[in-house]
């Protein structure tokens, strides 16, 4: 299935029902006066946050919503009946936001959170409504109130409390798959993840929900690489682990990889800089990758960072930086 994680949506709420026009007519029955009824009330359309739906394709491919418009006022002072709301369900995590204007309409964060987003007409008062003592026969009704109509961009942020950030072939896809029941696509080329994965880990009677952010190379919040499109799903994570390459294939300095990691989320959102950090230096299974790390480790400690060594291959030194998670969590 396709990972959607943005949609526009057109939204139009149901009309509300127009008033009836009617006059009592029975026999032995004279001058019965006006009986017309209300119109119904046109249908809502409510957005709701459900845990059984993972991204926005059905927004990405039915963008247009309709409500049930509300039914006409009848005689005999007859309301009409009024129209069925409509509910669209998304996942957890979804940003609603007007698209005319950008403003944030609900941040559906909790199972079972919902907004209403486009309310439906209220129905038109029937002719009975006009009567008074000295207009006992009014001819004239309402007509029901056209319902809202709306343009919306749906957005989804995954919720998670560790988020693995690092550039392309990390081994980000290796590690989570190793600690969690999540199976991501693994493979030897850089940008294997090409959407975000969850996976949920129990460690030590702790458990955690874990992501794998597809690949951040240098540039990425000015739209370089896939960086820009996912960077808006660490913003919901409570802890940001860095994963680094130490293998000799990358041979790229870890210290210098690290500081772009950092200035890549700060550039997108400084508030990313105030999450809890971490940094792993990954296949480090090999002697001379130890060595090479070692340095690294002391810069990045030094420069106030939680540090490890590890080999999300083999699982070597992963308890450690589990550890490290679950005190924050």
């Amino acid at each position: 299935m396709d990972f959607i994680d943005e949609s526009k949506v057109y939204l139009k709420a149901g009309n509300g029902g127009n008033g009836c026009c009617s006059f009592r007519r029975e026999k032995y029955v004279p001058k019965g006066g006006p009986d017309g009824g209300d119109g119904g009330k046109g249908g809502d359309i409510i957005i709701e946050a459900s845990p059984h739906v993972h991204t926005l394709l059905d927004q990405r491919y039915h963008p247009h919503y309709k409500s049930e418009r509300g039914q006409h006022g009848q005689g005999k002072n007859c309301t009409g009946k009024s129209g069925r709301d409509l509910t669209i369900t998304v996942p957890v995590g979804t940003l609603v936001k007007d698209a005319l204007t950008g403003e944030i309409v609900a941040d559906l964060v909790e199972e079972g959170q919902t907004v209403i987003v486009a309310r439906g007409g209220i129905g038109g008062r029937g002719n009975a409504r006009f009567a008074t003592s000295t207009m006992q026969a009014p001819r004239y009704c309402e007509p029901g109130r056209p319902g809202e109509e709306k343009d919306y961009i749906l957005e989804l942020k995954l919720l998670a409390d560790v988020g693995l950030v690092g550039f392309p072939n990390a081994g980000k896809s290796t590690l989570i798959s190793r600690v969690s029941s999540a199976r991501p696509k693994i493979a030897d080329y850089p940008f294997t993840t090409l959407v975000p994965n969850l996976g949920m880990v129990r460690w030590k009677e702790a458990d955690f929900v874990m992501a794998d952010i597809p690949g951040i190379i240098e540039g990425a919040h000015t739209g370089v690489g896939l960086g820009l499109r996912f960077l808006r799903h660490i913003e919901r994570t409570r802890i940001i682990v860095y994963v680094i390459d130490m293998s000799e294939e990358t041979m790229r300095d870890p210290k210098e990889e690290f500081m772009v990691l950092r200035r890549e989320l700060g550039s997108y959102s400084q508030r990313l800089l105030d999450l809890k950090q971490m940094v792993l230096l990954n296949k480090c299974d090999l002697l001379t990758a130890k060595e090479r790390a070692k340095e690294a480790v002391a810069f990045i400690m030094d420069e106030g960072y939680p540090c490890f060594m590890a080999s999300a291959l083999t699982g070597e030194g992963l308890s450690d930086l589990l550890d490290e998670i679950i005190k924050d969590i």
